[in-house]
């Protein structure tokens, strides 16, 4: 009979041993879904989706990167005097066991000259930057989905090209005026 109880408290023990640094305090923080739908043309930006699920502490994600993509940025449709503008976005709040979503319509990522082998593979693997203690960073692989022919009643289609995006892109615009 002691062999059995040896065997049954290193069975436990393991099981402990495997719910690691987050024994007791709740849910950890994850991307717990996501992708990537190609722009209508190859010189238009891709728009990334995702859901991220709270840890047990309030987060900002700061930051989305991809290192088989020019350049990624978080962004935000909203409706000014009934004009769909869009405005970057600095950090978005991941709430304590809560959601954040990035979704059509709404809080987006723009990504500009996805690699062709990682379209190809139908995946871009993408790291979410975090401003708890230490950075923390998820790696996620986004699945790349073609472009959509159609725009959805809830997603205005938008021209994110043409898009203001900050003061920059309307002193861009000032100067390109001027020349002509």
């Amino acid at each position: 009979m002691k062999p059995f109880a040896i065997a049954a408290l290193a069975v436990a023990t393991l099981g402990l041993s495997a719910c690691g640094e987050n024994m007791g305090e709740g849910p950890v923080l994850h991307v717990a879904s996501g992708y990537i739908e190609m722009g209508a043309t190859p010189d238009r930006p891709a728009a990334g989706y995702f859901t991220i699920e709270g840890g047990p502490r309030d987060v900002d994600l700061v930051a989305v990167t991809a290192d088989l993509a020019q350049r990624v940025e978080m962004h935000e449709s909203v409706r000014e005097n009934g004009v769909m503008t869009m405005k970057p976005l600095t950090s978005a709040p991941v709430p304590a066991k809560g959601k954040l979503e990035f979704k059509p319509g709404g809080r987006h990522l723009m990504i500009w000259n996805i690699n062709g082998a990682a379209v190809r593979a139908g995946k871009l693997p993408m790291i979410f930057v975090f401003s708890n203690n230490n950075n923390e960073r998820i790696i996620f692989d986004m699945t790349i989905k073609g472009a959509s022919s159609a725009a959805s009643a809830d997603a205005p289609a938008m021209d994110h090209g043409a898009m203001e995006m900050g003061k920059e892109s309307a002193d861009k615009g000032a100067t390109d005026a001027a020349k002509k």
